[in-house]
């Protein structure tokens, strides 16, 4: 399949992660970011949870320190915005962007889909693309009631030890989820398996974004 070498030779790679919540971040690109670590000889993460309060802060905190310890370099920030009311909280969202755009300048960004119809996550896609103007933009997906899947167009495969230990990631630190009854390896499996036969990924595992401009 033809490719897309992100870096060229790179050592470092920096990365800014965007999620509206606390395990959307883990559900769309853990995998890739566990790819990246065993591949780049430094990755620097800004890991940013719009929602994240009480039982729900400890999680996603908890869980991004797990994640991120392959990261040579990491910045975990946690707001907590009304869940379900981004849209209605522009001012503060839009200031909250503006104050993360002041940091440094990422090559890659992971964020939200832009068509994505859980309007929180749709709100925090549209930031990115106002807030960071001339950057890698991949919006990664989520498995949802909606049903809302897309057609992806970048493919990441997985080596079987990433895909495996995303999922192991999920259940063991988002208890608060386990009694939805999307929320289980077979959902999480499924899709990296589907994904995997889109881009025919050798493990039979990948991850899938969505890229709307690249220059290369």
């Amino acid at each position: 399949m033809f490719k897309l070498e992100l870096g060229n030779g790179r050592k470092r790679l920096r990365v800014l992660c965007l999620g509206a919540h606390s395990d959307d971040i883990e559900i769309g690109c853990a995998g890739t970011l566990l790819q990246w670590f065993a591949t780049f000889p430094q990755v620097e993460v800004t890991w940013v949870v719009c929602s994240a309060a009480g039982t729900r802060a400890e999680e996603a905190r908890r869980s991004a320190k797990a994640l991120l310890r392959g990261a040579s370099r990491t910045r975990i920030v946690l707001r907590d915005f009304k869940d379900g009311n981004f849209p209605a909280q522009f001012a503060d969202t839009k200031q909250f962007f503006e104050e993360l755009k002041a940091g440094e300048t990422p090559d890659v960004i992971l964020t939200h889909w832009l068509e994505d119809r859980h309007q929180d996550h749709r709100h925090v896609a549209e930031l990115t693309w106002q807030t960071w103007r001339d950057h890698l933009i991949l919006e990664y997906e989520i498995p949802k009631f909606e049903g809302d899947l897309g057609r992806p167009n970048l493919f990441v495969p997985l080596s079987t030890r990433a895909g495996h230990r995303k999922v192991r990631h999920l259940m063991r630190h988002f208890g608060s989820q386990r009694s939805k009854g999307w929320f289980r390896p077979g959902t999480f499996f499924g899709l990296m398996q589907v994904r995997a036969i889109e881009c025919r990924a050798p493990s039979g595992l990948a991850e899938a974004f969505h890229l709307r401009k690249c220059a290369i």
